[in-house]
């Protein structure tokens, strides 16, 4: 493992318990320190602070605003918590759930999507095709998703969102990746990634939503959920 590498999950690793305990020192008045105080205090480049917020974003712990900063997501209430949910629903369902609505958020932002949101749409993908594992590609592919949703700037949307990801999670739904992962499988989705970008980039609502639906339905296909 390189000395980058180490650095970042150093970073993953402090910020997210960081983000966990409402640390003061990094975390105030439920906003992360910028990304110029957490170089200076962790020793590390923009680009692996970008990289863990990135990561932390795509597992439902913080949401960002461009010009505004890094805000932790509030904790869920009782009702929201998916530990026993999930013992109830199956990879199947999820996928049922996903195909019903990341198509709507897909077409949402191709109507509300900054041009900021799609730069980093586009980089995420990219960041997906360099993936040599299936745990890596599924770090990319969550945050890639992940920001289509935050796009939306919906807080329900947002919500049901981080849900089914959780329950993901709880499903350990990265072993069913890993089984079903190769560069060619790789190849197809981020394919399919840059599609569902372009279209939002064009502002075509109507093809965004059908790219986002093939596309899981390719998913559903890979992880054996397509019925």
């Amino acid at each position: 493992m390189s000395a980058a590498t180490d650095d970042t999950e150093a970073l993953l690793g402090a910020l997210r318990g960081a983000v966990e305990s409402g640390d003061g020192a990094l975390v105030v008045d439920g906003r992360l320190a910028p990304e110029r105080r957490l170089m200076e205090v962790f020793g590390v480049g923009r680009r692996s602070v970008r990289i863990v917020l990135e990561q932390l974003e795509a597992e439902g712990l913080v949401f960002r605003r461009q010009g505004q900063g890094t805000f932790i997501k509030p904790v869920p209430a009782p009702a929201m918590r998916t530990s026993g949910l999930s013992l109830h629903t199956s990879p199947v369902e999820i996928m049922e759930v996903r195909r019903e609505i990341e198509p709507a958020l897909a077409k949402l932002a191709a109507l509300r999507a900054t041009p900021a949101d799609i730069e980093a749409m586009r980089r995420l993908a990219e960041k997906g095709s360099q993936a040599q594992t299936g745990a890596q590609y599924e770090r990319w592919d969550s945050a890639f998703h992940a920001k289509i949703a935050g796009s939306v700037r919906n807080s329900l949307f947002e919500g049901l969102f981080a849900m089914i990801g959780a329950v993901r999670v709880e499903q350990n739904w990265k072993v069913m990746r890993e089984k079903s992962f190769t560069p060619t499988v790789r190849d197809a989705l981020v394919a399919q990634h840059l599609t569902i970008v372009e279209a939002i980039a064009a502002r075509e609502p109507d093809q965004a939503e059908a790219a986002m639906r093939a596309h899981l339905s390719r998913v559903g296909d890979l992880v054996g959920t397509s019925g």
